[in-house]
């Protein structure tokens, strides 16, 4: 087992930023939203669900309700039953009718561009709220952990928590922070296309030479 200063892990991480970004250029969020209110509900939505569910039911929701007022405004027995294709659609609709309640009521229905803010509305926790800065703000307040970044974290040596809070402190130490955004849509881009859980594809990986996993081996800080 190998033991890695922080000095060569940022380095290390750096690399594989570098080799990320030149295999994915054109990595990006995969929710389909035109605006703050559509990317909250998309990322409410996405919670235990695929982005290809999402965007699939957002298509003809996203027609329907144009602003947070929209989702006020009908009974909730009709959100439910307009996104019923998404797991736990009950618990979600309650989730976006209330969110667009405090969007109205707080702040002029429109979506705050502050973490604090999002985290106090509905359905909204700290990974729901990088997704929305990062992506409609181009605020890099955090680093989304979603189970493709904690597992290629894990996999990469990166991080050792056990917790989406503990593995996005250990990621904010080494990665740059106007790279935050992007850096978790570079791994969840390669967790989908190259790494995945069950069968990776280390021969033909971009960033194999600089994985622990793929040697055999593990790096511990």
């Amino acid at each position: 087992m190998l033991r890695e200063s922080i000095k060569v892990k940022v380095e290390r991480t750096a690399a594989v930023i570098d080799s990320l970004r030149r295999t994915y250029p054109d990595a990006h969020c995969e929710l389909d939203h035109a605006n703050p209110l559509e990317l909250l509900i998309a990322t409410i939505l996405s919670a235990q669900c695929t982005d290809k569910q999402v965007n699939i039911v957002t298509a003809e929701l996203f027609k329907k309700y144009r602003n947070a007022c929209d989702y006020v405004a009908v009974p909730l027995e009709e959100l439910q039953n307009d996104i019923r294709r998404i797991g736990l659609f009950r618990n979600k609709g309650k989730s976006i009718q209330n969110c667009c309640r405090s969007l109205v009521d707080n702040h002029g229905g429109e979506v705050p561009a502050d973490m604090t803010a999002l985290v106090a509305l509905a359905g909204v926790g700290r990974k729901t709220a990088n997704v929305v800065l990062g992506n409609a703000f181009n605020i890099n307040e955090g680093v989304v952990v979603d189970t493709h970044v904690a597992r290629l974290s894990r996999r990469l040596g990166l991080a050792s928590g056990n917790t989406p809070e503990k593995i996005e402190v250990e990621l904010q130490k080494l990665v740059q922070r106007d790279h935050w955004t992007m850096f978790s849509h570079w791994l969840i881009w390669h967790g989908r296309r190259r790494c995945s859980a069950r069968k990776p594809e280390c021969g033909s990986c971009e960033i194999a030479v600089l994985c622990p996993s793929e040697k055999g081996g593990e790096y511990r800080e």
